[in-house]
């Protein structure tokens, strides 16, 4: 009985030490996903800030849908109109702030990312999403065509290891 009761006692210690709990976030699952901005609205005389399209706006308003039972701790876009515009609906959804980050520096982003560990929404552009998805996943991946707006980039990191899923969201735009 003694024995049980020597054991019992140094399980409940090791749970509560802090090194459990460090191990435990070290051992987290969390995922990252990241879009490119919805649809720019051509017509507006802004040329170097773009607003969203009608299509993009709704666009934007169905990424929040998609992701509505997606658990988000951290959204992140670039200080663009079109890009926090994006993120807007999801943001207002799961009642989270916007945080900009810098698009030219996509390799301390990805290392601000992993060390947060937290699951996460980035907005991005054609020349920046992809490219930060293969900084997360240690692969080289590159910029994709302007016309492209439909993938999302779910990258699952678990015990250091990530993975990618390429997601095609089925919006279509009819206007």
């Amino acid at each position: 009985m003694k024995k049980i009761i020597f054991i019992s006692f140094l399980l409940s210690f090791a749970c509560s030490s802090k090194d459990y709990v460090v191990a435990q976030e070290a051992d987290k699952i969390f995922t990252i996903y990241l879009v490119r901005h919805s649809e720019k609205d051509y017509s507006s005389n802004n040329v170097s800030d773009l607003p969203l399209s009608k299509c993009g706006i709704k666009r934007s308003k169905n990424l929040s849908y998609i992701l509505r039972d997606v658990n988000l701790n951290a959204i992140y876009s670039t200080n663009y109109t079109r890009t926090k515009n994006t993120a807007l609906p999801t943001a207002e959804a799961k009642e989270l702030n916007i945080k900009n980050y810098n698009a030219n520096d996509l390799v301390g982003l990805s290392k601000l990312l992993i060390s947060l560990r937290e699951d996460a929404l980035v907005v991005g552009h054609s020349n920046t999403t992809g490219v930060l998805a293969g900084l997360l996943i240690g692969e080289e991946l590159g910029a994709f065509d302007l016309d492209i707006y439909d993938r999302i980039y779910q990258v699952v990191v678990h015990k250091n290891k990530s993975r990618l899923q390429l997601l095609h969201s089925g919006f279509l735009c009819d206007e």
